[in-house]
């Protein structure tokens, strides 16, 4: 079976085509950093007018990548929700005229459950039934038990801000421009994380939501009073900053997993591709034994792929959406119905 995935929920434009739900055989994404980078952030407008100059040309690779035709596909998936609705409608849009003008089947695929399939497109081994996932990007910080495929249970997430958006703020403020996670990141890695003392929030809670907001106004507090370090000072505060966050991420999911009486663990979303997260977690796992999946840093990052290999086991599963397909900008996990809280 051959998928042909369509993401536009954010700034990438990305297509892939996907087979059997588990082997890429292409995957374009056009980005967006350098057109946004001006801005320091994310401009909805900016970006869906960039989607609109690079869809078609993004489409047409990733089908030539992939050595086929359009008429060779089985099915079109696409993006959407949750994410811009002027992004989003791109996408949508482009994929129902596709469907229309090839007579395929649609599929309206929800990002999140797109993040959480990405761990599935590999030849190696992947994580059993049922599991934790930890979903953390810009926009989303979130425990969820995965029982099977479209079966999810909220467990946790942020009353405020999402680790990705506190990344990027404390760039900002770090005056590391945009994407500050990446550059917060690249920086840590040699610095010391001990160097600065910065609060963890809802640390000794025994709940497992998140907040992030305190950490980031802590920091704009202390570079108000001291001003931006630089050199070596700054690595440090790069290095303390990025420890406070992963810190909370491992502490709670730590806390899910004995809770839930699970023993694997999937990590998901933007941030898991953040070095200091990976290293922390796998340290972890081998203190506690249990078994840990992060997909390697392209497929953790939006791209098309996850949202073919989640169209794919939504096709085979009987779901089909029609031409009148709408776009969701808030979209909950499960399409339909919000996730299942305790």
């Amino acid at each position: 079976m051959l998928v042909l995935g369509i993401e536009t929920s954010c700034d990438e434009t990305a297509a892939a085509v996907v087979e059997d739900g588990r082997r890429v055989r292409a995957d374009v994404v056009a980005s967006q950093i350098l057109v946004h980078a001006q801005y320091g952030g994310v401009v909805p407008e900016v970006a869906s007018r960039q989607h609109l100059a690079t869809i078609v040309p993004v489409l047409r690779r990733a089908v030539a990548d992939a050595g086929l035709a359009f008429a060779d596909l089985d099915a079109i998936a696409v993006t959407c929700g949750p994410g811009l609705v002027g992004a989003l409608l791109v996408g949508v849009e482009t994929a129902k005229s596709l469907a229309f003008a090839l007579g395929k089947p649609l599929i309206g695929v929800n990002h999140l459950a797109g993040h959480l399939a990405a761990v599935f497109l590999t030849d190696d081994a992947v994580p059993k039934f049922p599991h934790l996932a930890l979903l953390v990007s810009g926009g989303h910080t979130a425990l969820i038990r995965v029982d099977e495929p479209g079966r999810t249970r909220l467990l946790g997430s942020t009353r405020d801000d999402a680790a990705g958006e506190a990344f990027d703020k404390v760039g900002k403020l770090l005056g590391l421009g945009y994407p500050g996670g990446v550059k917060i990141d690249k920086l840590a890695a040699t610095g010391d994380p001990g160097a600065v003392e910065l609060p963890r929030a809802l640390p000794a809670r025994d709940d497992l939501d998140f907040s992030f907001s305190g950490l980031k106004t802590a920091v704009a507090t202390r570079l108000a009073q001291t001003g931006v370090p630089e050199a070596q000072a700054l690595a440090d505060f790069c290095a303390s900053f990025q420890a406070a966050v992963v810190d909370v991420l491992v502490r709670k999911s730590r806390r899910a997993l004995q809770r839930e009486g699970l023993d694997t663990l999937i990590v998901c979303g933007g941030v898991a591709a953040n070095r200091g997260l990976r290293n922390a977690l796998a340290a972890a796992s081998q203190a506690d034994g249990f078994a840990l999946f992060i997909p390697p840093p392209k497929r953790c990052t939006d791209n098309a792929a996850m949202i073919a290999a989640e169209g794919t086991a939504l096709f085979q599963r009987g779901q089909r959406a029609g031409l009148d397909l709408a776009v969701d900008p808030g979209l909950p996990l499960e399409v339909g119905q919000p996730l299942i809280r305790d």
